[in-house]
């Protein structure tokens, strides 16, 4: 199975985007009565909050990435001959 990167960004859209359409869903089945005005804040104020999740992981992972050598260099210091 092939691993890939963990992006919490896009795991706060999701979450916000389920919760929209679930009240859409209750809203339309009649078992809650909100006014659509409400919606737009949450879903606004969801793609804020995944903004700063994507920053904020953007920045712990160069934070990170900072303290490693890069592919090209060694532990010791020397840069990797050319292919």
């Amino acid at each position: 199975m092939l691993r890939h990167e963990f992006r919490p960004g896009r795991a706060v859209v999701g979450i916000v985007m389920l919760a929209v359409a679930g009240g859409y869903a209750a809203d339309a089945a009649g078992t809650w009565s909100v006014p659509w005005t409400f919606f737009l804040p949450l879903f606004l104020g969801g793609l804020g909050l995944a903004a700063a999740v994507t920053w904020l992981s953007y920045r712990l992972r160069r934070r990170r990435e900072a303290g490693r050598p890069g592919p090209k260099e060694r532990p010791s210091g020397r840069s990797a001959p050319a292919p």
